[in-house]
């Protein structure tokens, strides 16, 4: 059982493990200081990482696997690793196990069929996150790459399988390339076939008495060629979508980001707030919420890619529906907040900044700048861009562990883009 847990697929760079260790340094200095003066049970972890992908190259890179080392050196701190995918990799964990013996996990539990599960080990967290003080009964996957070139769509898949081994029932949400894990009639040679993977967890769920909705969103699913019938509504049939692949507004999948379950993505976490009333608190809904905050990091810099842009306008919709959502601009993400940019009259798209100071009016949506990560790039906010705030690592780890005032949750989610 860990208080808080987070999935880490991608590219683990020194950058990104730098602040994920000033974030934790704050945690365990400002809330948990307790943990620095004497080792815990190591087998009640407050953090655990779960590593699987790309991000496993960071345990033998000497730069990240240093880092490693001073973050393992809190005892209250743990790595699982995905065996399968270690082996695929050629990657030791044997040189980091043995300077922190009890906290680097390379062997998974067996799931259901008897074979070692990495997926497994993490849906055993979602026992752990409980709402109202009840085991949670749904696990939530959130897509935005395609399918084939990525390996997060498979990724999605094995943790929903887990999920399902595990009575939860399941729910996938594509935005973005991820409703191309829905089209018909996939058949790679030289890869698993998601197509099937989400008819297989259809059915299954339905054997099992549980439920299992897998939801696209409309406007990506339209820009990519896929709505056949629009009522107008907020339904769209395709008929090159999989029978199980339901198009709908982006509203009604944010409307399942309302409820308390635990939703993961590539990159994401789950970080839990203390019980006790006088628990520290940082920022405020304008209007009390029992919603769970969201807290959006946007790593990518804008226009080679969607995802800022993606990100920023889901945030939009999310704070639009009554969840007080934060989003922070990092690493080469901080490259949406710099320079004037200026689009062309007849130019299709807008410019990334227009699109940021267009939302910044609703009251459920913050938007802050790491200014470590502008300075490392030396260069700096754009000075019209008000509504987009500085903070430093000491306000990062209040973002992250912080409860906001006039929010009533236990838990938060965060994802990073």
């Amino acid at each position: 059982m860990s208080t808080h847990f987070f999935l880490l697929s991608g590219l683990l760079t020194s950058e990104r493990l730098s602040w994920l260790e000033e974030s934790l340094k704050f945690y365990f200095i400002q809330i948990y200081p307790e943990s620095l003066m004497y080792r815990t049970n190591a087998d009640k972890p407050v953090f655990t990482f779960y590593l699987t992908g790309d991000a496993l190259s960071s345990i033998e890179i000497p730069e990240t696997q240093q880092t490693w080392s001073v973050i393992l050196s809190i005892a209250s701190v743990r790595i699982v690793c995905d065996r399968q995918e270690l082996d695929l990799r050629g990657i030791s964990t044997e040189r980091l196990k043995m300077k922190n013996p009890g906290q680097v996990v390379d062997v998974n539990s067996l799931s259901s069929d008897k074979q070692p599960s990495f997926w497994s080990d993490l849906v055993s967290e979602l026992k752990h996150s409980p709402s109202s003080n009840q085991p949670a009964d749904i696990a939530g996957w959130f897509q935005y790459e395609s399918p084939y070139m990525h390996r997060s769509a498979l990724y999605g898949t094995r943790f929903l399988s887990a999920a399902l081994d595990n009575r939860f029932s399941v729910e996938l949400y594509a935005d973005l390339d991820g409703v191309h894990m829905g089209h018909v009639d996939q058949n790679p040679t030289d890869a698993e076939n998601i197509g099937q993977s989400l008819d297989e967890l259809s059915d299954r769920a339905g054997k099992r008495d549980l439920t299992c909705q897998i939801l696209a969103a409309s406007h990506s699913a339209a820009a990519r060629g896929y709505n056949t019938f629009d009522d107008g509504e907020g339904i769209v049939v395709s008929t090159s979508g999989l029978k199980s692949f339901k198009i709908r507004d982006i509203s009604t999948i944010v409307a399942r980001f309302r409820h308390n379950h635990v939703i993961l993505s590539e990159n994401a976490g789950s970080v839990q707030y203390p019980w006790k009333n006088s628990a520290p608190q940082f920022d405020r809904a304008e209007q009390s919420s029992n919603s769970l905050p969201f807290l959006i990091f946007i790593t990518k810099s804008p226009y080679s890619t969607e995802h800022a842009y993606g990100a920023i306008s889901f945030a939009a919709a999310c704070a639009h529906r009554g969840i007080l959502t934060r989003v922070v601009f990092i690493e080469d993400g901080v490259y949406a907040l710099t320079g004037k940019p200026q689009v062309s009259p007849d130019a299709a798209g807008f410019n990334i900044i227009d699109i940021i100071n267009a939302v910044a009016g609703n009251e459920n949506l913050r938007m802050f700048a790491l200014t470590p990560s502008l300075q490392k790039r030396g260069t700096a906010k754009n000075p019209a861009l008000k509504a987009v705030l500085e903070i430093g690592y000491p306000g990062l780890g209040k973002l992250l562990f912080y409860q906001p005032g006039n929010v009533q949750a236990e838990h938060q989610r965060v994802l990073i883009v």
